[in-house]
């Protein structure tokens, strides 16, 4: 949901603050860091609450065999490219944008409300009414969005490098564009509802297929992954 970007992420000027403190409170904070270990896994209680909606959309029968298997690969083929392609480097890696990054804090707002929050209260609107098919339309995006954000808490994990933290997001949105087709497809299809449902219904599907094409093609692709990758190599060669 964030786009690649966790918003948990120590504040820049902490960091610069690290830098230019005297030599002796330098050593002795270096010191602290070197014996303080780090959690194996940082979960936030917004990465809690997107795992109980896995559960609970996996539970209910909404979500097909083929995306909870999506799910359990990306897991393993995320272990898996951390160890062969893209190790963790020595040292802390820097982060890619700044948490203080007002404009990139109100994007992020605005894709969890639309791509999270109206899905959601759209799908619960869905049971009263009994529709149905608008619910198991809506209901892949918003697993697939839950498990995306559940997964880029994990990545976040000290374990993994830069470039497992920027594949989480764009592996899952890549896989989103589809359900979001076939959302969009099922909505334009209706015909028997009131026009007002009808009108809510496909204009969330449509805002969200814009969005997250955006996401994916204009921001994701050409934007974070390049200065991803540049940082993570650039690393990688002062280390040798």
């Amino acid at each position: 949901m964030s786009g690649g970007v966790d918003m948990s992420l120590p504040k820049e000027e902490e960091l610069l603050h690290e830098e230019t403190c005297d030599p002796k409170q330098q050593q002795q904070h270096r010191g602290m860091k070197l014996g303080r270990k780090k959690p194996a896994v940082f979960l936030s209680f917004r990465h809690l609450i997107m795992l109980a909606l896995m559960v609970i959309f996996s539970a209910s029968g909404l979500v097909c065999a083929e995306d909870l298997a999506f799910v359990v690969l990306s897991i393993m083929y995320m272990y898996f490219l951390s160890r062969v392609a893209f190790p963790r480097l020595e040292g802390e890696e820097p982060t890619v944008f700044s948490q203080q990054n007002k404009l990139l804090q109100q994007y992020v707002l605005f894709a969890a409300v639309v791509g999270l929050f109206l899905p959601i209260a759209y799908i619960l609107v869905g049971f009263f009414q009994d529709d149905q098919e608008g619910i198991k339309a809506a209901s892949p995006h918003v697993f697939l969005l839950a498990s995306q954000v559940f997964m880029e808490g994990v990545a976040w994990n000290d374990r993994f490098s830069t470039p497992i933290r920027v594949f989480v997001p764009v592996f899952y949105n890549s896989r989103r564009i589809f359900t979001l087709v076939e959302w969009l497809r099922e909505e334009f299809a209706k015909e028997d509802k009131k026009p007002a449902a009808l009108f809510i219904g496909r204009a969330l599907a449509v805002i969200n297929m814009a969005l997250w094409s955006f996401n994916l093609f204009g921001f994701l692709l050409p934007v974070y992954l390049p200065k991803a990758f540049k940082r993570y190599y650039s690393l990688s060669k002062s280390k040798d």
